[in-house]
């Protein structure tokens, strides 16, 4: 595993679970309003590494009640099944953040009981996914993921981050037919603070009336509806 970095503390990224969120380095996405786009590029070696970190968790055993394994994208990193086995062995529980390019990858370690709770992000509508992606991306894997989510017994969470200029409101009110059925959709409001594209930096987010707009369709659509 190629560790980008460790936050040691957090309070909303697991539900319900006090957690640290761990940082793998390397991505297969390009998003212009990332705000972790020093970890796209793939290293030989992170800032810390798995012994360090492994350290850590050893002494947070009676803080902290599970990982974030975030990224960058984490499904890339050939190591991954090994290192969530690691760290459930210490007895903490263990959540993923991923895009759901790497499908096959999501469901063995669902089938291997390896994870507690999963986040994917939902970039955009599937016909538009390459404006908010940087790249081209297949609709299939994305629609892939899904499925196994859905068909699994986990707790998730979809998440968008709502971009003006990549997105509209109208863009953002037909992901309502993507989430339908999900426990959890969050719309994350874009920062432009860090954005990947310079652009992007000089962007007003939506107003928090713009997004609050879209409520009564999503609430309809999934158990759990959240604005950030």
């Amino acid at each position: 595993m190629i560790l980008a970095g460790c936050q040691k503390c957090t309070l909303i990224d697991f539900p319900e679970k006090v957690a640290c969120i761990v940082f793998t380095q390397g991505c297969n996405l390009r998003c212009p309003f990332c705000h972790n786009s020093e970890l796209w590029a793939y290293r030989e070696n992170g800032p810390i590494t798995e012994e360090e970190f492994f350290s850590f968790l050893a002494g947070r055993r009676e803080k902290l009640d599970g990982v974030v394994v975030s990224g960058g994208e984490p499904t890339l990193q050939p190591d991954l099944e090994n290192f969530l086995c690691r760290i459930r062995d210490q007895g903490f529980a263990t959540k993923l953040d991923t895009n759901g390019l790497q499908p096959a990858v999501l469901a063995k370690l669902l089938d291997e009981k390896l994870l507690d709770f999963v986040a994917m992000d939902l970039k955009h509508t599937p016909k538009n996914y390459a404006v908010a992606c940087g790249v081209p991306v297949p609709e299939e894997l994305i629609r892939q993921s899904l499925g196994i989510l859905r068909q699994s017994a986990i707790d998730y969470e979809l998440r968008t981050t709502a971009v003006p200029g990549i997105h509209n409101l109208e863009d953002l009110a037909a992901l309502g037919d993507l989430v339908n059925g999900a426990p959890r959709f969050t719309l994350q409001n874009f920062s432009p603070k860090s954005a990947a594209n310079p652009y992007l930096r000089k962007t007003t987010p939506f107003p928090p009336e713009a997004l609050e707009s879209l409520r009564p369709i999503f609430e309809s659509a999934v158990k759990k509806f959240t604005i950030r």
